[in-house]
């Protein structure tokens, strides 16, 4: 049995991750304005990229929000207890036995070929009325969606779409960079594949379509690394707000000469007398190890190199440049935020923001800010 905690979590975590839920909802009001009279989406698949579901769905729901899309069955169900009204969408099709299941919970399934299709007319039979769904056409990414050979049995055969209610004929764009060729092929491509097919919903951009301009933005976008402030528009300044900032605390301040080595496999080598800063973070919280001798952290705005590899729990930081007592054991150190915007950290590692949001550690301490109220129309 766990005794009474009288301190304060926030004062015994390692990390403080501190999520601005008024940052995420001034996102997507931006896109929704940005795309208008289309209707803006917002992915929330990966726990809302490592944000939360639990808090980020009913703030976008608060704001206007009406459709969420993530990528299986059971993150469906977490949007669905929290946003009863919402429409989601559930990218990862129709596995063998689930239809009742996705009826049952009002999640529109996401068809990727024609055994889905099948799948889902044979159970709308059974049910005696026509069900909603979403149907994907691959134009080009060639992961999932009807490829063009399934495509032009589709539109040869439309009574395979008897029972089907085909709510949003969707695809997904492979580029993010607004230049790309492919974009152009991808966008002719889908509209000659929607025209063959029975009117609905058309939803082509995700982030970085939306910036592609009115033609990419149809009936429905779908903006997730944008919402979270990940750039969507990688070669020009980023327009979104950041969504996140990671604070983590030193434990210990050490004094080090040129005869020291840091770290695993001694792979740093002091070159002079200075002092290093070990903080309680590590590759089991999502600060990756691909930041080993490469990353910075800030302290009072000022920058401090990640130096040695990286360990399950802890970071060691050269502070020699830093004032005495500018870093004390206890205090707290910048990973991600203002000071580190969370593309930096991603290049600094060697990858992508989204894989730095949705690695987010569950044994952070996490401070939501709550949104503005909603607007008043």
């Amino acid at each position: 049995m766990i005794s009474d905690l009288r301190s304060d979590p926030a004062q015994r975590a390692g990390a403080v991750l501190t999520i601005d839920l008024g940052a995420v909802v001034a996102n997507w009001r931006s896109l929704r304005d940005r795309v208008a009279p289309a209707e803006c989406a917002a992915v929330v698949k990966a726990n809302a990229y490592g944000l939360g579901v639990a808090r980020v769905v009913p703030a976008l729901a608060a704001a206007g929000c009406r459709t969420f899309v993530v990528a299986q069955f059971e993150e469906a169900l977490a949007v669905r207890a929290v946003a009863p009204d919402a429409r989601i969408l559930c990218l990862g099709g129709l596995p063998a036995g689930t239809a009742p299941d996705f009826t049952a919970n009002r999640i529109l399934p996401v068809l990727n070929h024609l055994g889905d299709i099948a799948a889902w007319q044979a159970h709308a039979r059974a049910q005696g009325a026509a069900l909603p769904a979403v149907v994907h056409i691959d134009t080009g990414m060639n992961r999932l969606g009807l490829g063009p050979d399934e495509l032009d049995t589709l539109a040869g055969d439309l009574a395979r779409l008897e029972w089907v209610d085909v709510r949003v004929w969707m695809t997904h764009l492979a580029c993010a960079e607004a230049d790309s060729p492919m974009n152009g092929r991808q966008l002719e491509d889908f509209r000659a594949a929607v025209a063959r097919l029975p009117a609905a919903e058309r939803s082509f951009a995700n982030s970085s379509g939306i910036f592609h301009g009115p033609a990419a933005h149809f009936d429905l976008v779908r903006p997730g690394c944008a919402l979270y402030g990940v750039n969507p528009t990688p070669a020009t300044a980023n327009p979104m707000r950041g969504t996140i900032r990671l604070d983590a605390r030193v434990l210990q301040v050490r004094n080090v000469d040129n005869a020291m080595t840091v770290g695993y496999g001694a792979t740093h080598r002091v070159e002079a007398r200075g002092k290093i800063a070990t903080i309680a973070v590590g590759y089991a919280d999502g600060y990756l190890r691909s930041l080993s001798g490469r990353g910075h952290v800030f302290v009072d705005g000022v920058a401090a190199p990640v130096v040695g590899r990286i360990s399950m729990d802890l970071v060691t930081v050269d502070i020699s440049h830093l004032p005495d007592g500018a870093v004390t054991p206890g205090g707290l150190v910048e990973l991600i935020g203002p000071n580190r915007p969370v593309d930096t950290v991603a290049d600094e590692g060697g990858t992508i923001g989204y894989e730095i949001l949705t690695s987010l550690g569950a044994r952070y301490h996490r401070v939501y800010r709550d949104p503005p109220p909603p607007e008043v129309a």
